[in-house]
């Protein structure tokens, strides 16, 4: 088995400072892929029951059989917010899961992704078939690049813009400021509508707290919501949603997926979750209500 610092005797142990304490670990197969990119440690192994695992500077990203969880909340909620998104744009999510959730709405004429490492696209077209599969549908547009300098050069661009981020550490750190979200803002058309990976409740709630009143100075409507997934740091994962039309209710979808569509095509997505994923636990309100 090639050696990595987060591998020991058969397991992977993701260990961080961002979670102090605990540690969420899954016993390793093989070592399918490990390099030092530009930017970061990149890392996919195949695990005993989680299929197969893309880790970044030792953080797992996303593994085969929870992975449609995260896409589909991050993807589907703001899509379905707005009554038209033809223009969409993913920023980070060069593992395709999003992509591949985005071209289920007909109505979108073009989504374009902008990740900052090839080497996460590369890896996930080879070690993850069924994520990567967003790559090959003609709407997709691929820019290998920095979301910050893509935004500054397009204004006023995008009906919906997901960006799909890893911990704020590392490359990703930028994507959590009050900055990016202000150059989101502007690239978005009128009743366009944001929506970021918004770490867990559970342990960065000051964090969540800070972004999202940053986000209400620059946006008239700002909500989070939140999803279940198993192997991220204590079973669940937030958004932060934004809109920059007064007055929009983002907590209930203006298009709806046909039930026959939602039982054939999605997983954990569905009209009713879409509602129910930004009803907090009591905790959480009184923190993220103040």
């Amino acid at each position: 088995m090639t050696s990595h610092p987060n591998i020991s005797n058969g397991w992977f142990k993701e260990t961080t400072a961002l979670w102090p304490g605990q540690a969420m670990t899954l016993e390793v197969k093989e070592v399918l892929h490990h390099e030092k990119s530009k930017f970061q440690d990149v890392l996919v192994f195949q695990s005993a029951n989680h299929g197969n695992c893309l880790v970044l500077d030792g953080v797992i990203q996303c593994t085969e059989r929870d992975e449609f969880a995260y896409q589909e909340m991050i993807a589907h909620i703001p899509l379905n917010a707005h009554p038209n998104p033809k223009r969409v744009l993913v920023v980070g999510g060069g593992d395709g899961g999003v992509l591949r959730e985005v071209v289920k709405h007909e109505c979108v004429e073009e989504v374009t992704l902008v990740e900052i490492d090839e080497v996460v696209v590369k890896v996930a077209k080879k070690f993850l078939p069924a994520m990567a599969a967003g790559f090959q549908h003609p709407k997709v547009k691929v820019v290998i690049g920095d979301g910050f300098e893509y935004l500054k050069n397009n204004v006023g661009s995008y009906d919906v813009i997901i960006t799909d981020s890893s911990d704020p550490v590392g490359p990703a750190e930028a994507l959590f400021t009050e900055n990016f979200y202000d150059l989101m803002r502007k690239a978005l058309l009128p009743g366009g509508i944001i929506c970021t990976q918004g770490e867990c409740q559970w342990l960065h709630l000051n964090l969540i707290k800070t972004v999202l009143d940053n986000s209400k100075k620059l946006y008239p409507v700002v909500e989070y919501a939140w999803a279940s997934v198993p192997t991220y740091p204590s079973g669940q994962i937030g958004f932060v949603l934004c809109c920059n039309e007064a007055g929009r209710d983002l907590k209930t979808p203006v298009r709806q997926f046909s039930k026959e569509f939602e039982r054939a095509k999605l997983r954990y997505y569905n009209s009713d979750v879409h509602s129910a994923a930004f009803v907090l636990p009591q905790f959480a309100r009184n923190v993220l209500d103040k």
